[in-house]
This record gives structure tokens, sequence and C-alpha cells, in this order.
């Protein structure tokens, strides 16, 4: 089911949380929350949606990092019952699409919920306070030709990184829900 998220809750206050990636090794979100935020995006591999944006997904994210933006990755899916979205498919999906950001397993699917997150993908942009400055999309080519794309999450990242706070206005993200148990 196609769902887009909701409106952004400006200064939200995003919770801590510790998840371990595709190798058992565990990831505090508070040590990826340097003085230029934090980008993080609830995604999966059975995802279209993701699928169509894994690649630019890889190349915004080593842009943002670069710049000191940090990046993290979420798969909060019920995995077991969409065994596509398991952990080994995780790593060879993060693999095959060149993911240079911890992409993090929500087994039980407590970070999914605390965070409200509703579809793959779902981008929470924080400042460094990690307050929520950003929900919205990737870019506006969405699953289609991506050959003249506006980066979106790029520019709203950077201004949250520059500022403390994102853009006012900006369409939101679509995608297939979250598979919850």
């Amino acid at each position: 089911m196609r769902l887009d998220t909701p409106t952004c809750d400006f200064g939200w206050q995003a919770p801590d949380f510790t998840l371990d990636d595709t190798t058992g090794q565990p990831h505090r979100m508070r040590d990826h929350l340097g003085g230029n935020g934090l980008l993080i995006a609830f995604i999966c591999n059975h995802c279209p949606y993701v699928k169509a944006i894994a690649d630019r997904l890889a190349e915004d994210a080593r842009t943002l990092m670069d710049e000191g933006i940090g990046v993290l990755a979420i798969m909060s899916n019920d995995y077991r019952a969409y065994p596509e979205d398991s952990p080994r498919k995780m790593a060879d999906f993060a693999a095959a699409h060149g993911f240079p950001f911890p992409y993090l397993i929500d087994e039980d699917q407590a970070v999914g919920k605390a965070y409200g997150a509703v579809c793959t993908p779902d981008f929470f942009g924080l400042n460094s306070s990690g307050a929520l400055q950003y929900r919205g999309r990737l870019d506006d080519a969405g699953r289609g030709d991506a050959s003249d794309r506006t980066p979106e999450l790029v520019n709203a990242m950077r201004m949250i990184a520059r500022t403390g706070n994102g853009p006012r206005a900006h369409p939101p993200s679509m995608g297939c829900s979250i598979k919850w148990t």
C-alpha cells in the first residue's frame, strides 16, 4: 500500500537508540549525530520505491557524509513475514547499491514506532541537537528519470547543517507501508 509521510513536526526531539547493523555491530544514534546533523532513512529491500532510489540515496549520502552530516538507514519491516528484507539480504542490498552508511536492523520495530515512520522510504533530517527539521522526499524524480533531478534532501540537510533549521515547505516522501508485526 502506497503512503505519504506526514507533515514535518518541526522541533520534535528524536529519541536515541542503539541498533545492530547486518554484521552485528551496534550503532548508537547519538554517536552519529554530529555538529552538522543526521539523516535517518527508514528503508527496506523489497519496496519498489526504495529500489528506484537506492543508487541515488547512496550517492546523496556520500555527498552529505563528505560534508560532515551523519547518515543512518533503518529497516523496520517484519522480515520474518517478508524474507526479502532479512538481515542477510539487507547486506546484499547495501553492497549492491554501495551504501556508505550503516544499514540497521530494527528487530522489534521499536525505533520505527518511536519515530512514527510510516513508509519506505521515510526520511528524518535532524539538526545537531537531534530536533526534526525535515521529513520529505529524496528528490523530485521519484521513481522516474533522475537525469535532471533536484536533490531536495541534500539541499535540506545542507540548510540544516548551516542554520540548524530546515525548509518550512517540502513535498512528502511516498512509498510502501512499513510491514508491522
